[in-house]
């Protein structure tokens, strides 16, 4: 199996510099690259960098660009880490790519940190890519939706959204 990593940006990859006077964070590398060192994977990826941006910053150009990319690429299996914020507006954007198994994922805390929930995410999105049939997820917190059965509530979770019954 071939996985193509695509980095967005977000809270994943987020790193806060060192030294006087710094306070802002910055997006450096892809996190997924520092997980994939570690769990010394068995199967074939690419790593890319599409943008590095904080998801409230992600417009609907950048969304574009990222949804023809990923109709272009031969890869059939895509991550994309995410900000968490704008993860859900985005996999709708996605949600017309119909011959590839795409999930999006991300983080409540930077992988940089040690209490971070990024290698499990990772490692969830891994798992759910394997089993998964052709359409757009996100995978957070232990859990796989649909791109389109996916609300996250005031508490941050992220959970099935609840349909109307007729």
């Amino acid at each position: 199996m071939k996985i193509l990593f695509i980095q967005t940006g977000g809270t994943i990859d987020k790193d806060y510099p060192q030294g006087p006077g710094a306070y802002a964070f910055q997006i450096l590398e892809p996190a997924v690259k520092n997980i994939l060192e570690k769990i010394n994977p068995t199967f074939e990826y690419k790593i890319i960098s599409m943008f590095r941006k904080d998801s409230n910053d992600i417009t609907d150009n950048d969304r574009k660009k990222l949804s023809d990319f990923c109709k272009k690429t031969t890869f059939e299996k895509i991550i994309i880490t995410h900000g968490t914020d704008t993860i859900i507006e985005t996999a709708k954007f996605l949600s017309v790519i119909k011959n590839k198994t795409i999930i999006l994922t991300g983080a409540f805390r930077p992988e940089k940190l040690k209490i971070s929930d990024a290698d499990f995410n990772i490692g969830f999105a891994l798992g759910a890519l394997n089993n998964a049939p052709n359409g757009v997820y996100i995978a957070m917190q232990g859990k796989l939706f649909l791109n389109d059965n996916v609300v996250r509530n005031k508490n941050g979770v992220y959970e099935e959204r609840k349909r109307n019954r007729k």
